[in-house]
């Protein structure tokens, strides 16, 4: 199992961003043998980024997350106290931005390494990533 950062999700769902034909693959073979996890907030900052028109769905938000965490092909993960005491673990350097840290801390209490292209994240050390570039 393998935890998704949000713009990987994202660029899977919409086959777009840094994600090469290997990368796209994996993620479809994983997802087909439902090896894929998500953290909530995944979900809070897509729809931010609907909301702010940052991403452009073809149909209403409601309906379209309903397809993306279909649970047929990935499990959503959900918080609880465990995850936010979770970013204790988390060296005092890591950066502050929530949801980065709230994923980090998913990744880490769930023991799932984190698909993710974000270099501060990689950098800190505080997480087992699944690619590194």
């Amino acid at each position: 199992m393998i935890l998704l950062d949000t713009h990987v999700w994202l660029w899977w769902l919409f086959g777009d961003g840094l994600l090469k034909l290997a990368h796209r693959d994996e993620l479809d073979r994983l997802a087909a043998n439902r090896q894929l996890a998500l953290s909530w907030v995944s979900v809070w900052e897509a729809e931010m980024l609907d909301r702010k028109g940052r991403i452009i769905l073809n149909q209403d938000f409601e309906d379209w997350i309903t397809e993306a965490v279909n649970p047929a092909f990935i499990t959503l993960l959900s918080a609880d106290k465990d995850v936010v005491c979770a970013q204790r673990k988390l060296s005092p350097s890591f950066h502050n931005d929530p949801a980065d840290r709230l994923i980090a801390a998913t990744s880490i209490l769930s023991e799932y390494p984190l698909a993710s292209f974000d270099r501060r994240i990689i950098d800190s050390g505080d997480v087992r990533i699944h690619w590194d570039g």
